[in-house]
């Protein structure tokens, strides 16, 4: 059995290695985007919280229920829900391409609530602090808030990273390439179980990358 799992690995090597990259290029691009917007949300959540530098009671209700809603959408019914919305802004619905409009509506919101979590942990002592020698809100921001939340928002990242890259998966059902849609085409369809253990070990090895390479990166930054 173990020379059947060798012999079906080597087979489709040259597939194994094309999915990688096109999970790479999917969770690369969504990453970079839903970590902006999420960063931006959080931060948006944060400051206009009731007794925050930026208390604005409207925006933070709207933006929490929002991010709520959005949050609560299973990945598979959402990628179907935006169809639309998908093909209007990257012209087509299938491949990568048509998967990372998707992936970045569903990683941002729950990349937001993280950051979020982060950013709520730095002292609001040390924020009153700088209040009283005279910081402008847009400092306390850049230097104060997002200075002492690096930890918590690596973490945060680690952890969305994670997120996206099952997600990622999940959209191989639809043609959306990568290591789902080897397992799905192969694996399931086919009948080829070691195609689809092997997608699964592969996915398993990048999700304990990451979260090596956050945690390290973490526990830096708590150093300093």
């Amino acid at each position: 059995m173990l020379a059947d799992f060798f012999g079906i690995f080597g087979e489709f090597w040259d597939l194994y290695v094309q999915s990688m990259k096109e999970t790479g290029i999917m969770v690369g691009y969504a990453l970079l985007v839903s970590a902006v917007i999420g960063l931006f949300l959080g931060v948006v959540l944060v400051v206009t919280r009731p007794g925050h530098i930026y208390q604005n009671t409207l925006i933070y209700q709207i933006l929490n229920v929002v991010i709520n809603i959005l949050r609560s959408l299973p990945f598979i019914i959402l990628m179907v829900a935006i169809i639309p919305f998908t093909k209007s802004i990257v012209g087509t619905t299938i491949g990568v391409k048509g998967a990372i409009v998707p992936l970045v509506v569903y990683t941002a919101p729950y990349l937001a609530r993280l950051m979020e979590s982060a950013l709520l942990e730095v002292d609001r002592g040390v924020i009153e602090a700088f209040q009283a020698m005279g910081a402008t809100r847009r400092q306390i921001i850049t230097r104060v808030i997002l200075r002492e939340a690096r930890p918590g928002l690596i973490l945060g990242l680690t952890i969305g990273t994670i997120s996206l890259v099952g997600a990622s998966a999940m959209a191989g059902v639809v043609g959306a390439g990568g290591l789902g849609d080897v397992a799905i085409r192969y694996g399931y369809q086919r009948w080829e179980p070691n195609v689809m253990i092997t997608c699964v070990i592969l996915l398993i090895l990048s999700v304990q990358l990451v979260q090596s390479i956050g945690t390290v990166i973490a526990k830096k930054l708590r150093k300093r």
